[in-house]
């Protein structure tokens, strides 16, 4: 046996374990920033199951910021309706109407993760990087935050150790980074078992669009997959009518589906868990390692993505210098919330209404109903343009001021900590993965900021008032606000700016 220091080394600034959507994004981010980076992944190479579908708003943002929108729009079904009561709305209704005037990519992009992982590895390729398949994680140790990680790893060339100034576990549920963290993944499994059908034919539902049934005994939804009725089916039942026949015919004589061919069926228990921490030491967790969901609302797989794009920034601006070490905490104050309010909110509200029982098969007929009925009148309000937003993920907010705290005059502004309002200029900017400074309508100097801090960038009044003309906006590279800057006679209030590069750690501003 040899000798642990006697193994081959590699050394890199992070190591990625896991090869999926997130450590693929969190890859190819870091390469965009250019910081040396690894990815293994105990696979052959990129998954070939379809598993998770849809690619929400805030996720094409992100993709548009690598470039890599238009290859997503190309290749995607997407997915611009919802029809809930085939007998009261038969064409269904344009979901993405509540978000056509927040993001440039309303409604739903129907793009399987097989696809999303051959993007992502495609585009990781192209910048002369890539991933090492076949390399298994058997043992993780650090002496602490600030000195590193070794890693222990199996190949087809036998064992090696990578040593790395950060790890990002994204190796999924089962994740061996999280198991050697000991960190605890909270939550409960479901009792019941969700099926999923890949169904061909199916009669009744228009094209481009998500379908719901609900039924005496059950609840589905479908998700389009292409043209002439091609979907994919997802359901609850109980663990003693799992079997596919059962389960079809069961959807069949409750919800009165009909299809010409079954492509594909499969069923699993689902978990609502969430780590208990997302970061310890040098080591973060990612993805379905750091939360798992619930599959219905289409929100796991874009959560894990938009997880890597925020920590692969972050850890490229303490690379860089740009901000303090001590910066690295604000990843899981965060993100975390963001996966709790998912499992809280989300996966409850479906696995509420997919029950079996008197009392849920009434509120499915009357429920059903009701929201045939609102659900349009809804999405036309105030309301409804928020819902909208939670669903694309563009609505997420991040609090950079302690929620009782008196807010400074940086952050009294309600765009500070969501992303920035989209517009083709602003979008274009962003591209660089930068910190920038944006003025809307009135030039500002440039005031006294560290010289990696671009801008101001002077942009057209926004059209829609979200963006007022009396600020500078300072806007971080995943292309969130950080901060509202007021101006005056065309000059940066430089005691605000100067909070506010505090508050964010940048360190030219920390003492």
């Amino acid at each position: 046996m040899p000798r642990l220091d006697d193994l081959p080394l590699t050394q890199t600034q992070v190591l990625v374990v896991g090869a999926g959507p997130t450590g693929l994004m969190a890859g190819l981010v870091l390469a965009r920033r250019r910081v040396p980076a690894l990815v293994i992944d105990h696979k052959s190479g990129p998954t070939r199951e379809s598993r998770a579908l849809a690619v929400q708003a805030r996720t094409m943002e992100i993709y548009d910021q690598l470039g890599l929108a238009e290859r997503v729009l190309d290749g995607a079904y997407p997915a611009t309706r919802m029809q809930i009561r085939p007998d009261l709305n038969p064409q269904g209704f344009d979901v993405a109407a509540a978000q056509r005037d927040w993001t440039r990519f309303p409604g739903l992009q129907i793009f399987e993760q097989s696809r999303n992982e051959n993007l992502l590895l495609d585009a990781l390729t192209e910048r002369d990087a890539g991933v090492r398949w076949q390399h298994r994680l058997l043992d993780l140790r650090s002496d602490g935050p600030d000195q590193g990680v070794v890693a222990l790893v199996e190949s087809p060339d036998g064992l090696a150790r990578i040593q790395a100034r950060w790890c990002i576990g994204a190796d999924g549920a089962a994740s061996s980074v999280r198991r050697q963290l000991n960190v605890p993944f909270e939550g409960v499994t479901d009792n019941a078992m969700f099926c999923v059908a890949d169904l061909r034919g199916v009669t009744g539902i228009p094209d481009r669009s998500l379908a719901m049934r609900l039924g005496q005994t059950t609840f589905a939804v479908l998700f389009p997959l292409g043209p002439d009725g091609h979907a994919r089916l997802i359901t609850m039942v109980n663990d003693e009518i799992a079997d596919q026949e059962t389960v079809l015919a069961n959807v069949h004589s409750d919800l009165g589906l009909t299809w010409d061919k079954v492509d594909w069926f499969s069923k699993y228990r689902v978990h609502h868990r969430v780590a208990t921490h997302f970061r310890q030491g040098a080591t973060f967790l990612a993805g379905d390692a750091a939360h798992v969901h619930s599959p219905v609302g289409g929100q796991g797989m874009n959560t894990g993505l938009q997880d890597a794009h925020k920590l692969a920034n972050l850890l490229a601006d303490v690379a860089d210098q740009h901000v303090s070490p001590a910066a690295l905490d604000r990843y899981e104050r965060e993100r975390r919330p963001v996966a709790v309010r998912l499992v809280r909110v989300t996966d409850r509200a479906f696995g509420v209404i997919a029950r079996r029982g008197s009392s849920t098969a009434w509120l499915r007929r009357r429920g059903g109903r009701l929201m045939a009925f609102a659900a349009p009148r809804l999405l036309t309000t105030a309301t409804g343009a928020a819902v909208a937003g939670m669903l694309g993920q563009y609505r997420i907010r991040y609090h950079f001021v302690p929620k009782k705290a008196l807010a400074p005059s940086w952050a009294d502004d309600s765009l500070v900590g969501l992303r920035l309002p989209p517009s083709p200029e602003a979008d274009s900017a962003l591209r660089s993965f930068s910190w920038q400074l944006h003025t809307y309508g009135t030039p500002a100097a440039r005031p006294d900021v560290p010289g990696w801090i671009t801008g101001p960038h002077a942009f057209e009044p926004d059209t829609n008032g979200r963006l007022r003309p009396d600020r500078v906006y300072l806007i971080r590279p995943d292309g969130f606000v950080a901060a509202s800057l007021p101006v005056s006679g065309g000059v940066v209030d430089q005691a605000s700016l100067r909070s506010a590069l505090k508050a964010h750690e940048v360190l030219d501003a920390v003492p």
